[in-house]
């Protein structure tokens, strides 16, 4: 029973994963901070507000595109994306969340207004304008954060990949949310043992056997968060992202933003996420993938580069 109610609270909006290293695609792209005579971050790295260490990559020349990783991901999770795009005339930044990755570990909790500023930080220092911002699960929530706390200024369009949003949480006014006590039990579990049950997970998270998914992806992407991601901000963002209600600062987007969702996303489940954000966004349109999971970046990669790349475009 008690094994069952875990797997139960561990789908419940459990996104996360990573990418192996593709050579060559760390390369900086040099267009925007020579046009504009500033310096450009030395060593991939800028530094936040707090003095916390961000890494990230700069792939391709051509209209920026910045990317935010899933709950527990770093910038590699993206690289198929990056590969596919960097030669459209697309250019790509992924960076690593703090806590995550390369990039550095502050002492205080994560939350969204925290990671809302590290993109600012990464957004100015890289000068992106008239970027495409692309966020995935939790990335999702990043983006939304950034754009009502830091505005659009820099931003021209949107694309929330299996969004957490509007709200997780069973609450009075979300009754068919998740129970908060099935959400601490699935903390309660990663702090005493997190690999098991994200490799259990693995298979759910692909939609396998409906996607083809080689054992060596599914025991990379559970390397990916074990050994790519502090236990302490995996549980803290984990908290974070379910508990947060985006409902008043999805009505305040305005930009043109594309809804991408499996319809075998058990993490995310459809109904209760992208059809629930798609009356919230003016200007906003959901498509949606069959037979995919919560890993679509990884089962729908040549689609999802053919859509990224006709929105940017548009």
């Amino acid at each position: 029973m008690l094994r069952r109610s875990l797997f139960k609270a561990v789908a419940a909006f459990a996104g996360a994963a990573g990418i192996a290293k593709a050579d060559g695609l760390n390369e900086i792209s040099q267009p925007a901070t020579e046009r504009a005579g500033r310096k450009r971050p030395a060593n991939n790295f800028v530094e936040a507000a707090d003095g916390t260490n961000l890494f990230f990559r700069d792939s391709g020349a051509g209209k920026p595109m910045l990317f935010a990783a899933p709950w527990a991901l770093n910038s590699a999770w993206w690289e198929y994306q990056v590969y596919g795009l960097a030669s459209k005339g697309i250019r790509c930044i992924t960076y690593d969340r703090r806590g995550h990755g390369r990039s550095g570990e502050s002492n205080r909790s994560c939350d969204f207004d925290t990671l809302a500023d590290d993109i600012a930080v990464i957004v100015e220092q890289l000068d992106l304008q008239e970027v495409t911002l692309v966020g995935q699960s939790l990335g999702c929530g990043e983006v939304v954060r950034y754009l009502t706390r830091h505005g659009s200024a820099h931003v021209s369009r949107v694309v929330l990949v299996s969004t957490i949003t509007p709200f997780i949480l069973k609450t009075d006014d979300n009754p068919d949310g998740v129970d908060r006590a099935n959400l601490a039990l699935v903390r309660e579990t990663l702090a005493k043992d997190h690999a098991h049950p994200l490799a259990a997970y693995a298979p759910t998270f692909f939609a396998v056997p409906k996607n083809n998914v080689s054992q060596e992806i599914m025991d990379w992407w559970v390397r990916m968060m074990v050994d790519g991601c502090s236990l302490k901000t995996m549980n803290d963002l984990h908290k974070v992202f379910t508990e947060t209600d985006f409902r008043p600062e999805l009505r305040k987007i305005s930009l043109p933003t594309l809804l991408i969702h499996g319809d075998s996303d058990m993490s995310t489940l459809i109904d209760k996420t992208a059809r629930k954000t798609l009356p919230l966004i003016k200007d906003c349109h959901l498509k949606v993938y069959e037979g995919a999971g919560h890993g679509l970046p990884i089962t729908h990669a040549d689609q999802l580069i053919a859509d990224l790349l006709a929105f940017a475009k548009t």
